[in-house]
C-alpha cells in the first residue's frame, strides 16, 4: 500500500508516546524520512487520496483515542540542522530543530531570537502555527520557508505566501515544512543569554513545567491580549477568565486544569484524550456562561473519537 522508502515506515503506530500529553490512538502509518529526497520521493509516490499529517514533537497536540486515518510524517535528525550567519543576521533552521536550540545557537552568535527560548516544540510547528511569546511572533522574523508539497515538489514560500496571523498560516494541508530562514537583530551574547535565563525563570515560576501539558490550552480572548488584532488592549488573559469562572484545578477523569496556571491542561497520569477534550469543552462552556467570552482552543485536536463525538462546549455563534 505504501511506497518503498529509505526511512522508517511503521503501520498502525500508536502516537501517545510521541505527544507531550501522552494520549492518542494509532496512525495508519508513521513515516520518518531519511532525508529530503526520501521525503519527496515518498510523497510523490503515495496515493494522493491518502491523507498526510506532518507532526513535530507533539507539544501542542491532542491525538484522539480512535487514532488518525493518515500517514503521520515526523522529521528526524536529517532535518534538525541550524546554520547561523551573524554578519548577515540570518538563521536557517531545519523543521526538526527545537525552538530552544535555535534561540541558544543564535544568541551564541550574537543574534536575537530569544523569544523562541521558552516556546515548546520544533521549528516546523512554530512556523505552521506562527508561535510567539513576549510580544514577538515567528512572522516578525520569518524570511522564507522551504516545504515539500503533497505531490513531492520542493517549493520556497515567503512570509506573504503564508499569510501568517495569530496562531495560523495558510500552509496547505499535507505540505511539509523542511526548513525556515529567519532575520534576527544583532545583540550582545551575554545580554541575550541573560534575557533567556530570565524568561526561563519566569516560566518555571508560573507554569507547570514538570507536568504533562501541551502549553496554553486556549488562545487569549480576541480583542484583549496577544491575538494580533488591531483592537488588542492587553488587559485580559485566558487564565483570568478561567479563574473567574472558578475552574482552576477543575478535572475530568485524569485531566485537570493546572492549579499553578489555569490555562494549562495537564494529564495527571491516567487521562485519555476524551478526558482532556471533555474538560476543555466544559471549560469553554462555563467561561461563556460566566463572561460571555468564547475561548478558542490553542491545542490542536486531531483524529477520530473512540465512541461518540464530544459535544462542543459552546453554542453556535
Amino acid at each position: 500500500m505504501y511506497p518503498d522508502t529509505r526511512g522508517t515506515l511503521t503501520e498502525m503506530r500508536p502516537l501517545a508516546d510521541l505527544t507531550w500529553l501522552r494520549v492518542g490512538g494509532p496512525a495508519d502509518a508513521l513515516f520518518i524520512p531519511a532525508d529530503l529526497d526520501d521525503l519527496r520521493d515518498f510523497l510523490a509516490a503515495l496515493d494522493p487520496d491518502v491523507a498526510v499529517f506532518p507532526m513535530g514533537v507533539g507539544s501542542n497536540l491532542i491525538v484522539r483515542d480512535g487514532g488518525l486515518r493518515a500517514v503521520v510524517i515526523r522529521m528526524g535528525r536529517g532535518f534538525n540542522a541550524i546554520e547561523v550567519d551573524a554578519e548577515a543576521g540570518r538563521v536557517v533552521a531545519g523543521a526538526a530543530a527545537l525552538d530552544a536550540h535555535v534561540a541558544r545557537k543564535a544568541a551564541t552568535a550574537g543574534l536575537d531570537l530569544t523569544f523562541l527560548r521558552t516556546i515548546p516544540g520544533a521549528i516546523g510547528g512554530a512556523v505552521r502555527m506562527n508561535a510567539g511569546c513576549y510580544g514577538s511572533y515567528v512572522a516578525d522574523h520569518l524570511v522564507s520557508v522551504r516545504a515539500v508539497t503533497r505531490a513531492g515538489d520542493l517549493v520556497t514560500l515567503t512570509k506573504a505566501d503564508l499569510n501568517a496571523r495569530y496562531r495560523q498560516t495558510d500552509l496547505p494541508d499535507g505540505w511539509v515544512i523542511v526548513e525556515a530562514t529567519f532575520a534576527a537583530e544583532q545583540g550582545d551574547t551575554a545580554t541575550l543569554e541573560a534575557r533567556m535565563d530570565d524568561q526561563l525563570a519566569k516560566r518555571d515560576a508560573t507554569q507547570p513545567v514538570k507536568d504533562r501539558s501541551a502549553g496554553s490550552t486556549f488562545r487569549n480572548p480576541a480583542g484583549f491580549s496577544s491575538t494580533g488584532r488591531a483592537d488588542d488592549v492587553h488587559d485580559l488573559k485566558a487564565w483570568k477568565v478561567i479563574d473567574d469562572a472558578g475552574l482552576r484545578g477543575a478535572s475530568v477523569g485524569g485531566a485537570q486544569m493546572s492549579e499553578k496556571h489555569s490555562n494549562f491542561m495537564i494529564n495527571t497520569g491516567a487521562a485519555s484524550a476524551r478526558d482532556l477534550e471533555t474538560l476543555g469543552e466544559e471549560v469553554r462552556k462555563k467561561v461563556f456562561q460566566n463572561s460571555g467570552l468564547r475561548l478558542q482552543w490553542e491545542i490542536m485536536r486531531i483524529g477520530e473519537f473512540d465512541g461518540d463525538p464530544i459535544p462542543a462546549g459552546l453554542p453556535e455563534a
